[in-house]
């Protein structure tokens, strides 16, 4: 398999996404149009983990439409989420921010450099140009992200931002004084 891809057009390759486009038409079939627009209903944004294990609507007991997600590896605050935030602040109603990674993550379990050493010894890719932002204190790592979002000159000073961490296991929040 090769380790990049030339800018050709390629066609959608359907038998490797048969499944995805079979469950799509299914959801099509049943799918009411709805009166949501792109604004975040109860004024939220939540910076959660790529996990699927993680449904952060259910979590909040909230559904589609009143909050921004956004997702990475470990719930960590990057210069992606950080332009994500203004964006949603200014422009899609978000007045909140919780933090929210969650026990059990793959990104709190080790050092950054195992990272890089299993996908090198499994792949033979060095990814070391990266920053995978592992965490080996996850309660220090959400500290810093949430000073980081409440320091970033660019969005709100009135932002109200809040760090939890979501035990994966019984579904319940854990709280940071921050």
């Amino acid at each position: 398999m090769p380790l990049s891809r030339t800018a050709t057009l390629e066609p959608f390759p359907e038998d490797a996404f048969a499944d995805v486009l079979a469950a799509n038409g299914e959801y099509a079939r049943d799918h009411a149009a709805s009166d949501l627009t792109g604004w975040a209903a109860k004024g939220l944004a939540v910076i959660t983990c790529m996990d699927s294990r993680i449904d952060p609507l259910g979590v909040l007991g909230m559904q589609a439409g009143d909050a921004k997600i956004l997702r990475n590896a470990g719930a960590r605050v990057t210069e992606d989420v950080l332009r994500t935030l203004v964006l949603a602040t200014y422009l899609l109603g978000v007045r909140r921010v919780l933090i929210m990674p969650h026990t059990d993550c793959k990104m709190a379990s080790g050092e950054e450099a195992d990272v890089h050493q299993a996908i090198k010894d499994g792949f033979g890719v060095d990814t070391r140009s990266m920053e995978f932002r592992t965490v080996t204190d996850q309660r220090s790592a959400l500290i810093t992200d949430v000073v980081r979002v409440r320091s970033f000159p660019l969005l709100p000073q009135d932002l109200v931002v809040a760090g939890a961490i979501l035990d994966i296991r019984s579904g319940r929040l854990q709280p940071l004084d921050v």
